[in-house]
């Protein structure tokens, strides 16, 4: 089942699902979803640096990975063909028994910006700020403003909590991230990792 407006204050106003800081809950809260502003930090990729990104590499992030903060007031130009990693303004937390879906906005995707290419997904029991991957498709250069609305979660409630949610108790890689985060994909276990 997904949550609408109603269930979604409900569950906000219980304390077991978290969305802080909700600046303007009436314009944020849809009818089923929740829009989540754009934050301050990317990550931008320098692709010129290395020959190529090696996933099992997270030592090779520093060669290829810039952290830029855009100043209060200014823009991020996400020009034609570029891959950011962006976040959220809010910091969300699932409770166990539901799962979060990241969506883009449809006023930005007609502008040709989408805010995800797989990390659609919020497991039950994870708690942090959202990383959105940002990707422009079209032939002309974007601004978007930090604080903007730029993409919207919606809830689905699980038929049962799940058992082994999202978290430390798991390794969880994302758990509690702060700021975009680039990968972590040398973590996992066909590379050597534990997860």
């Amino acid at each position: 089942m997904i949550l609408s407006d109603a269930d979604i204050r409900r569950r906000l106003e219980a304390g077991d699902l978290g969305i802080e800081p909700l600046a303007d809950p009436d314009i944020q809260i849809q009818p089923a979803s929740v829009d989540l502003r754009l934050g301050a930090e990317f990550l931008e990729f320098q692709h010129a640096n290395i020959p190529c990104i090696h996933p099992n590499e997270e030592a090779e992030t520093e060669e290829y990975v810039e952290e830029t903060t855009v100043p209060e007031g200014d823009d991020y130009v996400l020009h034609p063909g570029d891959f950011v990693l962006g976040t959220t303004v809010e910091r969300v937390e699932i409770p166990d028994d539901l799962i979060a879906h990241v969506e883009g906005r449809s006023s930005l995707g007609r502008l040709a910006v989408v805010v995800h290419a797989t990390a659609g997904l919020c497991d039950p029991g994870y708690r942090g700020q959202i990383t959105l991957e940002l990707s422009n498709l079209g032939r002309a250069p974007v601004a978007l403003s930090p604080g903007m609305r730029v993409s919207q979660l919606t809830f689905t409630e699980l038929k049962s909590p799940a058992e082994r949610p999202y978290g430390s108790d798991r390794g969880s890689k994302y758990q509690d991230q702060a700021g975009p985060q680039a990968s972590r994909l040398g973590g996992d276990r066909e590379f050597g990792g534990d997860q």
